[in-house]
Formats: structure tokens, sequence, C-alpha cells
């Protein structure tokens, strides 16, 4: 079953099999754990289901070696499972049935959301059935028993057919780019590092001391941690967030806002595997933001709405990532189009590929194509179709990008995504009604991308090269991943929606939104647009110092990043990271560094693991418990 052609491993089927037959707990489990494990880059679920798979494989290599999993296998299954919890997770799948329920739920004759934008929404993208939805907004129903499946059959089939082709294309993307930024530009893709540590086939890993003194340091934290939630006259150790912002009641310095503390060993390891260089700019430009709001408030212009546009220089911000990474990869990508029209002869040998280069693209096309027919049908125009989904790639490509290179363990993009961009930029005025509608429809998986799939699939094909399994197996297992992830994670969100009640608070901004685009339609926000380009430059700029200028440490991926929501709450655990590396590699050298990276690999895995049991504990009784995310 397992072979060896020169340095590739060929893998069976079995392995395509076990990620599909885990698929559904997995997203059972995230669907009653409230997703919050896939709000960061490295999903804990999905890991301490890989851990518990690489325990019983130890076993049965004792007892039977030649059946036992080998890596490339493991690392197969492990992707499938993070594809699936990033459609399942917080922000996608969940958001969409927010989406689906909140227009004719929360619709009141105060709000006259019924005159205002239900004529501009389709019947088969939400369901209208106060009775219906009722069932899955209260709870206490059944899904099944009260023949409501049928309401949600259409809207199920549709929105599942449009995430399906969504993240197709995201999988044909990440096939163009990886052999420039794996095999061309030796990307270092970080978050690969504890998957790839743990399935190696000498379980050197599970043998490290090192590794166990920091898998028992943090799984002692979230052990005493979790007591402390569950009986507060345990004292805990961290696991809180420590506000600033009451230290500083005075103007200008209470501009600072939210500034919480806050220790995580996940992130403490998670930021070691992070070049110094972008941890330092997370930390320093987080503080930078901060130092922005001050002084505008000392000079007066916090008077300005959304000053100093934040959310604006992100977009900005990650628009320039995107082009400075295709700029980088102009020649390859000018060898795949020969490859595309002239043959391998004239370009590239693409034999081992996920995909051939011609199929690639054709795929693309399709999928576009049924993306583009979803969205004229939901009620928009071409042209608003085609700027929408070019932003949205391009974040997404920039994404992906700074993920493979440096591994923040945070993207958020909260609220900076393609219908930011367009409504400040040309102004809600000049967007039809059914454009504003589907932009809010579309909010679902733009609200913010802390768990999007793009990264996860990139990181696969590395994860393939780096354990010899074949490109194209591990594409079979993402492509799979997607087509049963997708039905699975709306169904498992109905059957625990009809029985404790579903989510559907999420999608209430981006109504309300629409309700104000409409009610008080918006000229072009000349301040917000040059706040993008602000960003963009920003970007550019440090990425032309830091080629330029060896000394240069400000990162254009940390400015990027420090804005997000998610750096309020690591900045001080990653300050912290960078601090112990950066003393270790001054007092030992590279040798002490290679040492030290199995303490924190097991700082990653401790907490992960004992944080899985806490949130396992509270998804099967139903009772709060601790969770090591927020």
């Amino acid at each position: 079953m397992i072979s060896r052609a020169g340095n590739r491993i060929r893998t069976g089927w079995r392995a395509l099999i076990i990620g599909l037959i885990l698929i559904p707990i997995n997203s059972l489990w995230i669907t009653f754990g409230e997703a919050v494990s896939t709000t960061v880059s490295l999903f804990y679920n999905v890991v301490f289901i890989l851990f518990v798979i690489i325990l019983f494989n130890s076993l049965l290599r004792k007892w039977s070696p030649r059946q036992a999993l080998n890596q490339g296998e493991l690392l197969i299954i492990y992707v499938m499972l993070s594809v699936s919890s990033a459609i399942c997770g917080l922000d996608m799948m969940r958001i969409l049935m927010s989406v689906i329920v909140v227009p004719h739920w929360l619709a009141t004759p105060e709000n006259e959301w019924a005159d205002l934008f239900w004529q501009f929404i389709p019947d088969w993208a939400a369901v209208s059935d106060r009775r219906i939805l009722q069932g899955y907004v209260e709870g206490q129903s059944s899904l099944y028993d009260t023949g409501a499946w049928r309401a949600w059959v259409m809207p199920g089939l549709a929105w599942s057919g449009f995430i399906i082709f969504l993240v197709t294309i995201m999988a044909c993307i990440n096939s163009i780019v990886r052999k420039q930024w794996t095999e061309g530009e030796k990307l270092s893709y970080p978050i690969i590092q504890l998957p790839l540590h743990m399935t190696s086939d000498k379980l050197k890993f599970l043998k490290s001391k090192p590794m166990w003194i920091g898998f028992g340091l943090a799984a002692a934290m979230d052990i005493i941690n979790g007591l402390n939630f569950l009986y507060p006259s345990i004292p805990g150790l961290g696991g809180k967030l420590y506000d600033l912002y009451p230290f500083f009641p005075e103007k200008p310095m209470n501009a600072i806002g939210w500034t919480p503390v806050a220790v995580f060993p996940y992130v403490v390891g998670l930021a070691f595997f992070i070049p110094l260089d972008l941890s330092f700019s997370c930390w320093a430009f987080y503080l930078f933001w901060k130092a922005e709001r001050v002084i505008a408030s000392a000079i007066g212009l916090r008077s300005l709405p959304q000053f100093p546009y934040v959310e604006q220089q992100t977009s900005g911000a990650y628009i320039g990532l995107c082009i400075i990474a295709l700029w980088a990869a102009r020649k390859h990508l000018s060898a795949v189009m020969k490859t595309i029209f002239r043959g391998r002869s004239k370009g590239i040998d693409d034999s081992n590929e996920a995909m051939p280069y011609r199929t690639t693209v054709i795929v693309m096309a399709i999928s576009f194509a049924f993306l583009m027919f979803f969205c004229t049908r939901l009620g928009m125009s071409i042209f608003g179709v085609l700027i929408f989904f070019t932003l949205y790639f391009a974040l997404s490509t920039a994404i992906t990008r700074m993920r493979a290179e440096l591994g923040s363990p945070v993207h958020d993009l909260h609220f900076s995504g393609p219908d930011m961009v367009m409504s400040n930029a040309m102004g809600s005025r000049r967007l039809s009604p059914g454009d504003l509608t589907g932009l809010s429809f579309l909010w679902f998986f733009n609200r913010a991308y802390r768990g999007h799939p793009m990264p996860h699939q990139l990181e696969g094909f590395k994860l393939a090269e780096r354990s010899g399994a074949s490109n194209r197996r591990m594409m079979t297992g993402i492509l799979l991943a997607i087509l049963v992830a997708t039905p699975i994670s709306f169904w498992a969100y109905l059957h625990a929606g009809y029985q404790l009640g579903g989510p559907f608070g999420y999608a209430s901004q981006s109504f309300i939104r629409l309700q104000g685009w409409l009610y008080n339609p918006t000229q072009p926000d000349y301040a917000a647009t040059t706040a993008m380009g602000v960003g963009l430059l920003s970007t550019i700029f440090l990425a032309m110092m830091r080629m330029r200028f060896i000394w240069w440490l400000l990162h254009p991926a940390g400015f990027a990043v420090s804005s997000s929501w998610s750096m309020n709450v690591f900045w001080s655990s990653i300050f912290i990271s960078w601090a112990i590396k950066f003393a270790i590699l001054k007092i030992g050298g590279l040798k002490l560094h290679r040492q030290s990276i199995p303490f924190f690999l097991g700082l990653i895995l401790g907490e992960f693991v004992v944080g899985s049991i806490w949130s396992i504990r509270g998804a099967l009784f139903q009772v709060p418990s601790y969770k090591i995310l927020f």
C-alpha cells in the first residue's frame, strides 16, 4: 500500500477515506464549540485530532508496521481537516447562517426592512418563513420532525455551490504560485512546523524531553486556568486579558482605547518561528497605531469620522503586499502563460504540479463563471462582481503569501474587505440597490479573514513536498474536503441550531449598514480612499527599504497585520516571544535556537491539547468551559 519512488512516498486512498470520515465529526465539534478554534492561523481542533491519530498510529506501527500511516498520509488528513475547518469556521459558514436568517428574522415595522430591501433578495438566497426561522433561532426543536429541512434545501444548495467554487479558485491560484513560492523563492512556511514535526516517521518529536517540558508547562497553565474558570476560588495563571486603558483616563492618552495585556503559551510558541524582523514589526507597529490615535487626539483630529482610518490603511497595505508578491513572481507567471498557450517545451514542466497549468486555468474559468452567474442572479451588476472579486482574491493572495513567508499567527482584516473598499471609493450612491444587497450577503466571508482557507491549501502543498507525498494526491484531498465539508458544515449548523439555537447576530451589522446605504446614499469618501492609498504606498516603501538596507527592521507585513483586532489580544505574547528569541540568538546563536525548537513546539501542542479537551467538554455537555482563544 505504501512504497517509494525515488524520494516520493506513494500514499494510498485510505488517507482520503479517513479524512472524509473525520470531516463530519470535526464539523460538529466546531458548530457545538462556537468555532473559536478557527480564529488563528493554526487550528487547535485539527492539531488535537492529528495528535490522537498519531498516538494510535504509533501503537499500530509497533504491532503492524505495514498498516501504519506514513507521514504523507497523516499530513493529507491534517490538510483536509484544516481546509474543512476553515469552511466550517467562524469567518465563513457560521456567519453565512446568520446572513441567511437575519434579513427576515430581524425585520420589524420600525426598521422597515421589508419595504427597503426584501424586494432585492431572491427567494433561493434566504429563508423567509418566520416559523421555520424561529425553530432555528430559538432551538428546542428538530430540523427533521417539523419538516423544516425543506425550506433550507434551496439556500443550502445555492450557497454550498458558491463556497465550493470560491474555494476551488483559491486552490487553483495556489497551484499556479506553488512552484515559485516553494521552490523558487523558498519561503519558510513557519506555520507548518508543528504538524511536520509531529508526523515525522521516527517520532523523534514525541521522544524529545524539551518538547514535553514545554508541553507540560502549557498544559499545567491551562488546567489551572480551566479550574479557575469553574471554581474562581482557585487562583489562575494568566489566561485572562488585563486592560491598560483604565490607567490612562485623561486626554490625549485615553485615545489608546482597549489595550489588553496577556500571555498565551501557544502564541509565544507560534511567534518563535516568525522571523525576528516580523515579530518586532508586529508589536512595534501595534504601538505605532496606538501612538497615532494619541497624537490625533492631542492635535484635535479625532473629531474627524473614522480617523486615523485604520481599516482603510490596512486594506491598502494588503493590496500592496499582493502587488509586491505578483511583481516578484512576474517571470514565473510569464512562464506559466507560455506553458498554457505553447506547451511545456516553451514554458515550465508542470508534470509534478497539483494540476497541469492548462487544466488549472480551465477550472478557474469555469469556477469564476459560476461566481459571476451566481452574483448576477443575486442582483449584482457584472461591473460590481468583477471589482469585488478582483479585490477579494488580491487580499486572499496577500494573506497566503504573508503566511507562507512569515507565518503570522493572525490576519483578521476586520471590516476591511472589498465591500468597504468599494463603498468608500465609489460611494453607495453609485452602486445599485442590487449591488448593495449583494455586498451585504457576501459579507459572510469578508467580515474577517482569520480562518481563510487559501493559506491552508498552500501549506498543504509545502507539507507534501517536505514529506515526499504527491502534490496531486494532496490536491485530491483538498478538493474532496471542499466538496464534502461545505454541505456537511451547512447541515451541522442547522442540526445544532434546531437543538440549541443557532447563531444569527453576526449579520445584523451588515444589514443595518445596508439600511443606512439605502436610506442615506453616500458620495465617495475621499479621506478614506486616500488612507487606502497611504497604506498601499507605506507597504511598498517598507518593502523597498527592507530590500535596500540590511539593517532595516520594519517589515511591510507587520504594518499590515498589526492593526487587526486579534493583535490586541496577542501583541504582548508576541513581544515576549521576540525578546526570548532575540536573547537566545545573542547568547547561544543558531545552535541554541535549534535546540530550543522542540520546547516552543511543546508550548503550542500542550495548550492546544488541553484547550481542546476543555472545548470538547463544553461541546458535549453544553456547559460553559475555559477557552484558550478569545
